[in-house]
């Protein structure tokens, strides 16, 4: 009786599972071990120590973090540095730009919301991310006027 239990209830628990739109994803897969060749190399560090990733890839997503623009220009350009970088980074880990779900968009300063929405527009294809943007208190990490990160389905 319990192992008809156990059944059911894996049965019930799968059927929820897809549901809900997840998949299981099978660790140690060639496709897994590629993508974990062309990310080497993105952790941070500080002081030896791992401090963040750059991009992740984890059960058909690719998480890419913040992006700035650590150079003198204005938001057209900074916009532009980011979104580049973001497009890089996404086809290096097996993603696109059309691929983009969700992105955030951190600025130094909410008086250029118009001028980075300028560069922003387009830049995903016919059917942009859905997307969050706010002006950070104390500024972006390194000057940048704009910083960009985002989750993307894999090709």
């Amino acid at each position: 009786m319990k192992t008809n239990r156990r059944s059911a209830f894996k049965k019930l628990a799968a059927g929820f599972v897809g549901v809900l739109g997840f998949t299981a994803v099978k660790a140690g897969t060639d496709e897994t071990n590629m993508l974990e060749e062309n990310l080497e190399g993105n952790v941070v560090m500080d002081q030896d120590i791992p401090l963040f990733s750059s991009v992740r890839v984890h059960g058909g997503l690719v998480y890419i973090s913040g992006r700035g623009a650590h150079f003198d220009g204005d938001i057209t350009s900074h916009t532009k540095h980011v979104l580049d970088e973001i497009k890089e980074a996404l086809e290096k880990a097996g993603s696109s730009m059309e691929h983009v779900l969700k992105a955030n968009v951190y600025l130094n300063d909410l008086k250029d919301y118009k001028g980075m929405n300028e560069v922003f527009k387009g830049k995903f294809g016919k059917t942009p991310p859905v997307r969050t943007t706010i002006a950070a208190a104390g500024g972006i990490p390194g000057d940048s006027l704009v910083e960009i990160d985002c989750i993307a389905m894999l090709k």
